[in-house]
């Protein structure tokens, strides 16, 4: 099964461009009126968190588990084709997967997956997941318990 969140690029690039377009407007309103003087910096600040925090969360993910071997990838969304920052990339056999879990926090959601790697230790690896919509996040989870399921099955027999 594959799936990703690339419908949402557009939206995020807009939200991106209106948060810029928003602060270049109040560095220009806050220049010509003298009586806001005080707040500035208050009111910049607060947009220099905004915009950390949405960039923090918007993200590329994809999960491929059509092959033999399960894909899960993360990637920022802004300037991709030219550099791959933020890149998280992990692909494994079915047969290492030892668990998964979901992280829902408030603004932020994250993949957690326990993979067992060739040399018998056990590697964590978090995806975030936020952007993802919960039909498709929904198909990532019973990918993910059907591939436990088939692992516990290979183990019993």
């Amino acid at each position: 099964m594959r799936t990703d969140n690339r419908t949402v690029k557009n939206t995020v690039v807009s939200i991106y461009f209106i948060l810029i377009v928003f602060g270049i407007l109040l560095a220009t309103v806050f220049k010509s009126l003298e009586f806001f003087v005080d707040s500035t910096f208050f009111v910049f600040l607060g947009l220099f968190v905004v915009l950390v925090l949405f960039h923090s969360i918007a993200g590329y993910f994809e999960y491929d588990s059509d092959g033999a071997k399960i894909v899960i990838l993360n990637k920022g969304l802004i300037l991709t084709e030219y550099i791959n920052y933020r890149e998280n990339k992990i692909e494994f056999a079915r047969h290492q997967l030892m668990g998964y879990k979901i992280k829902d926090y408030f603004f932020y959601k994250s993949l957690v997956v326990l993979v067992k790697t060739y040399d018998g230790k056990q590697v964590k690896e978090r995806f975030n997941v936020t952007l993802l919509k919960r039909r498709k996040m929904r198909y990532v989870k019973q990918s993910l318990r059907k591939t436990l399921k088939e692992n516990s099955k290979g183990k019993q027999g």
